[in-house]
């Protein structure tokens, strides 16, 4: 039994849906904010599935929830993810980020503590962190899991925190944890606020499609079932106290992915009005808009055996056919209130 926290939002779901297809037993743990859903889970129907609502800051629901399911090990994907609502709204990313995740470190070290030793010897967390604690490259170079932290953002702090929080329980108490910081997901149950599916939502409804300064920030893009695979490895074969950066070697610059979507609407979904890229219109830069990210993943390739399957051209074709097939999944979400308005202009 595997308990996995923040399981009903986009990483998180399909990481559920790896686990089960793999032959796991998840307890699925996630407060439903705005980002986690239901639908997110709609496709897996057996009895390896638990759901649970709830939030990792509760510390009374967490130690009961991990006595009574008595997991072999925990993935912490509960998180506030979003840069723009951490400008306007930082105090819930370190209430979920920074408190939740102590919280569920104490009550994890807790119930391994009362192990008998052999499920002591056996028991992991993995904690899943973000690139962007690293801060911005410049046009060369990349982020290894030796790089300093320097985190720009509400968000990025806050996950940085977290991130230092999981190492400081492993060197003071002996926890058995697991560090992973990935670059840009993307793919099926998107939520609708991150570029991708923003471009694609906006651009199917003939919308101006925003990008921001000069669209030349560049990120590392990986598909999010890829990455499912590398937390599930890293979860069996990692070395335990060790961090491992888990990247596609996909680099492209925001434009280029706007772009890249206005030609698979076309070819897709043409427009009787012409060619989406009418439609790119350059706004103001976020605030503390990091220029490049770019990750070496030569760690977990060369210790794990991990290799992203999908490159960015296959993941974003997949990732743009899978929103005209299920228009019904995101409509739902725009149809209960969801605005993709700007935020986080500072």
């Amino acid at each position: 039994m595997l308990f996995v926290t923040g399981g009903a939002g986009f990483i998180g779901s399909n990481l559920v849906r790896y686990l089960i297809g793999s032959g796991e037993a998840v307890v699925n743990f996630d407060k439903l904010t705005y980002a986690g859903n239901l639908l997110n889970l709609a496709s897996i129907e057996t009895n390896k599935h638990v759901f649970v609502k709830g939030d990792i800051a509760d510390q009374e629901l967490v130690s009961r929830l991990l006595v009574q399911h008595q997991p072999r090990a925990v993935i912490n994907l509960a998180a506030e993810s979003h840069v723009d609502r951490s400008i306007d709204g930082p105090g819930e990313f370190i209430r979920t980020n920074v408190v939740g995740t102590f919280t569920l470190l104490q009550e994890a070290l807790r119930y391994w503590r009362e192990l008998e030793p052999a499920g002591r010897n056996a028991f992991r967390l993995l904690h899943v962190s973000t690139d962007e604690v690293y801060g911005s490259l410049g046009p060369e170079g990349f982020f290894t899991e030796a790089t300093a932290y320097q985190p720009n953002s509400p968000y990025s702090a806050s996950k940085a925190s977290s991130d230092h929080l999981v190492r400081a329980w492993r060197e003071t108490y002996d926890l058995p944890t697991l560090v992973t910081n990935c670059s840009n997901n993307y793919g099926p149950y998107h939520f609708p606020e991150k570029l991708i599916p923003h471009m694609i939502i906006k651009g199917l409804a003939e919308q101006e499609l925003p990008v921001y300064g000069d669209g030349q920030n560049i990120r590392d893009w990986l598909y999010v079932e890829d990455h499912a695979r590398a937390l599930a490895l890293v979860l069996e074969r990692g070395r335990l106290g060790h961090t491992y950066n888990i990247g596609g070697r996909n680099e492209r610059t925001n434009l280029h992915v706007v772009k890249t979507i206005c030609g698979l609407l076309d070819q897709h979904h043409p427009s009787n009005l012409g060619g989406r890229e009418r439609l790119i219109a350059f706004v103001t830069d976020r605030p503390g808009h990091d220029r490049r990210y770019a990750i070496d993943a030569t760690k977990i390739e060369t210790e794990l055996g991990w290799r992203a399957s999908e490159t960015f051209e296959t993941g974003i074709e997949k990732t743009v056919k899978w929103y005209l097939d299920q228009r019904a999944w995101w409509q739902a979400i725009l149809d209960r209130g969801y605005q993709a308005k700007r935020i986080g202009v500072g």
